[in-house]
């Protein structure tokens, strides 16, 4: 029995080459690319789902070459980026009215019960889930081999989408460890 690798939406890569780009212009990011073995996205980035093997190695990469802090920020960055992404054109128009509409806490569960619907999309191989007691919260659990630094991508797409779609003051306080094998992402939402 043999089972394909898990697959994640392209933003990831995307959206990270995107956000070095614009904090070390695009020469300089070539370079970078070239020098950590991430030569072959250079004016070739994906636009359909890839391995999520691809976006953890350019992580690992990136974290050996640039160090966890600037990692960090260039996945936070690469994940609002992709919130942004999924606001013009994925997420339906009419549905961000609607939830927008609604109180907060409501709007929460709402937004994060559709995207539950498509969590394989960012997830891959690990688990998402999300909750509202003792206050809400969002988990994602990475199974694939990574580093913590990877948290920040979601931390990054969360607090955008939810600022976006739940409430500007949202603020997130984002619990990033490794566990075993696996990176536990906890997200605690104060909305």
């Amino acid at each position: 029995m043999s089972s394909s690798p898990s697959r994640i939406g392209p933003n990831s890569i995307i959206q990270t080459v995107g956000a070095l780009e614009t904090a070390y212009g695009k020469n300089e990011t070539e370079k970078l690319l070239k020098k950590i073995g991430q030569g072959y996205l250079i004016n070739n980035l994906p636009s359909e789902m890839v391995e999520e093997s691809k976006f953890h190695s350019l992580v690992t990469a990136l974290q050996k070459e640039i160090g966890e802090t600037a990692t960090a920020g260039i996945l936070k960055e690469s994940g609002e980026r992709t919130a942004k992404y999924l606001l013009k054109v994925r997420i339906p128009g009419l549905f961000q009215t609607i939830v927008k509409l609604l109180p907060a806490g409501l709007a929460f569960k709402v937004f994060l019960f559709a995207i539950s619907k498509n969590a394989w999309t960012f997830a891959g191989s690990g688990e998402f889930s999300y909750g509202s007691k003792p206050s809400p919260n969002v988990m994602v659990k990475v199974t694939f081999p990574s580093h913590p630094v990877v948290g920040n991508f979601y931390l990054g797409t969360f607090t955008a989408l939810l600022r976006e779609l739940v409430n500007p003051q949202t603020e997130i306080k984002a619990d990033i460890r490794q566990e075993g094998g696996a990176i536990r992402c906890n997200y605690l939402c104060r909305i």
